[in-house]
């Protein structure tokens, strides 16, 4: 369930005051009538008389009414949390601005901050760790360079892989195949698929080079094979060998019980957005939910929600990329890319298994 106020509801604003909640600091303003002062809700002032508080939604709304802002919290300024974030934000811009790979220390220094805290809130606030961050980065870059047409030495090095004699191989490596195989629509990628049954019904278990690409569920075998075709339209699409049938038995095994180590390769691929999407929800213990907004405010972009649940919509890993724990903000299940039913079935097997 989501711990976030709701804005529409005073009441939600008025537990936020009470109970300082920084995560509300930004989202709303709350004045008192006696002291002509207004406040972030995490203000550590003395709490005012609930009879006497009003809600504006700005500081600037809240001074156009005749209140001053707190010296205390100071609310015309950026909240704690939001300049971190705003630093975070600046740093992101940086690396996309350019070219090449920026080291640790060098970025943390430009958002002055230590090399420690910088790595530890950019996590936070991404998703990703900032190494991960500027790979997926490239791998963006590289995609839209190969889609417009660019020659794949010239697309390869303006995508920010640097000279060497394995930056092919990295390029590789981010797109699932060579780059050349992608400009040409991955036509010559092999992907090993199986289709089954179990206690969520058909799946489907798919593996390219890289790792397991897919993991899909539903109520018919060739239902699921079309949707894998629709997934990979150039791929050539075969029976799995011997070692494919073993990691099945481990993607299977998840299937049944979710929320158990699962350390396969995988081949996830998706812009740099829905890599921090698929992270959060990873971090989503077995058990627990999350909303879509507590998603979005996990990774500092708190007004991306419907973006959210779109990433969570493109995820083509069933399970072991868990967006079955995001829920609705008043905590009621909403749409499943395999079927709510489903999404039920698989949190009412999540809270058995916490329960043994």
């Amino acid at each position: 369930m989501s711990h976030f106020f709701d804005k529409a509801n005073d009441e939600s604003r008025w537990q936020a005051v009470e109970t300082r909640d920084s995560r509300a600091d930004g989202q709303f303003v709350f004045a008192v009538k006696t002291t002509g002062i207004c406040c972030h809700p995490s203000c550590s002032a003395r709490h005012p008389l609930r009879k006497n508080v009003l809600f504006f939604e700005s500081v600037d709304a809240a001074v156009d009414a005749g209140f001053r802002p707190c010296k205390r919290c100071q609310p015309d300024k950026l909240a704690p949390a939001q300049q971190r974030i705003a630093r975070i934000t600046q740093a992101c811009r940086i690396l996309e601005a350019s070219n090449e790979s920026i080291v640790l220390a060098d970025l943390a220094s430009q958002v002055a901050m230590s090399p420690f805290h910088f790595h530890r809130l950019f996590k936070q606030v991404t998703g990703l760790t900032p190494h991960a961050w500027q790979k997926a980065l490239r791998a963006k870059r590289l995609r839209e360079q190969l889609a417009q047409g660019e020659p794949v030495t010239r697309a390869v090095f303006d995508a920010g892989f640097q000279s060497g004699s394995n930056y092919y191989q990295q390029a590789d490596k981010v797109l699932g195949m060579t780059a050349k195989q992608y400009r040409q629509g991955g036509e010559r990628t092999v992907i090993q698929f199986v289709v089954g049954s179990c206690r969520l019904g058909a799946f489907l278990v798919a593996q390219s080079e890289r790792g397991i690409c897919a993991i899909l569920l539903g109520n018919e075998d060739k239902t699921l094979i079309a949707e894998l075709e629709t997934l990979f339209p150039h791929s050539a699409l075969m029976a799995g060998d011997e070692l494919f049938a073993q990691n099945v038995v481990q993607v299977v095994s998840l299937l049944e019980r979710p929320g158990q180590q699962f350390n396969l390769p995988l081949d996830i691929q998706g812009t740099a957005f829905q890599q921090q999407v698929w992270q959060a929800l990873r971090d989503i213990p077995a058990g627990q939910t999350a909303s879509y907004r507590d998603i979005a405010e996990r990774i500092g972009k708190p007004h991306a929600v419907r973006a959210v649940a779109g990433a969570c919509a493109a995820n083509k890993l069933a399970v072991i990329i868990p967006c079955h724990r995001v829920v609705r903000n008043d905590g009621a299940l909403s749409g499943y890319r395999w079927g709510v039913e489903r999404k039920r079935q698989l949190l009412n097997i999540e809270a058995e298994q916490q329960g043994e």
